[in-house]
């Protein structure tokens, strides 16, 4: 007798809709009119969902293998729990381990491995080798994951509030090519910057440069959701057009941005979260007094660097 399968919902019917929040304590400190979006309180904890649910419903393959420093993979193991399939997950040895820990929550199998060693992508085609009839799925480099995101875009461009610039985290660019997407579909005509850490800042040496610019390493930045070797193609044609500019965020700024998340708007964000913040304390002149959105893409950071970071 088969087992019946889960009702495919749409991401529509599964997705939070992004929380926003008015702070006006961190607005006065930063000199913007300021709306925060924030995706912490989405499902697994990060906007990650929206591209993992998406993709995960809209595959026939019943296993998929991706790479992840860790939302989006607890995000897809989640998804595939919803959706009763299966799913590898390639992460970092040095991923946090509340990550980790949900990835293998939520139903996943994760696969360490020291990226010193060897690549992210060197693993998944390992594990592509061995499970010929699994979907490999990137992070951030396919078109179901940007239509995910886009998802976010819609909902902002849908909010009865007009911005001057929404600015996002970059690290392979999905999350800003599926927000540029949706806001242009929505009708909106903010535009949109990225905030990337200056550590890991290949995203806005491809703009300057006009092509995808490589990182030679994985970049250890504080930001474990922009440790990216590249932005993705399929997001290169969207970011290269699309985005305003990007603003490369010192360390000790992205720090500043969380203690002032949780000082001043009472926001408990992670690292790459806090970015759009961070993006504001380096170059604050451009955004002065205009209507900014800050996207707080998530809050899954470990409760040790969490409490570090605080005291700093």
């Amino acid at each position: 007798m088969n087992q019946a399968q889960p009702q495919v919902l749409s991401l529509t019917e599964v997705v939070r809709k992004t929380t926003i929040i008015e702070a006006p304590r961190l607005t006065r400190r930063l000199g913007v009119e300021l709306t925060i979006a924030t995706e912490t309180f989405q499902y697994t904890g990060s906007f990650k969902f929206r591209a993992a649910y998406n993709l995960a419903s809209k595959v026939s393959r019943r296993k998929i293998i991706t790479a992840s420093s860790g939302n989006f993979g607890q995000a897809m193991a989640y998804a595939c729990s919803l959706l009763g399939k299966s799913c590898i997950i390639v992460m970092p040895a040095t991923s946090a381990q509340v990550k980790v820990d949900a990835v293998r929550e939520y139903g996943g199998v994760v696969d360490l491995i020291d990226v010193k060693e060897k690549s992210r992508a060197g693993r998944v085609f390992e594990l592509a080798n061995d499970n010929p009839d699994a979907y490999i799925a990137s992070a951030y480099d396919d078109s179901l994951v940007i239509e995910g995101n886009a998802s976010l875009g819609a909902e902002l461009a849908g909010l009865a509030r007009e911005f001057d610039f929404v600015i996002a985290p970059v690290g392979g660019g999905g999350l800003t090519s599926g927000i540029i997407n949706g806001l242009r579909e929505g009708g909106s005509n903010a535009k949109v910057v990225g905030a990337e850490p200056l550590m890991a800042n290949d995203a806005a040496r491809s703009l300057r440069a006009g092509h995808i610019v490589v990182n030679e390493t994985e970049p250890q930045t504080i930001a474990d959701g922009a440790r990216t070797v590249s932005v993705g193609g399929h997001n290169w044609a969207v970011l290269k057009d699309g985005l305003s500019r990007i603003v490369e965020v010192p360390e000790e700024n992205i720090k500043e941005a969380i203690r002032l998340l949780f000082g001043l708007a009472n926001l408990k964000a992670e690292p790459t979260g806090a970015l759009a913040i961070g993006a504001l304390l380096t170059e604050a002149e451009p955004f002065r007094g205009r209507r900014v959105c800050c996207v707080i893409s998530g809050g899954n950071v470990d409760a040790a660097v969490y409490r570090e970071i605080l005291a700093g």
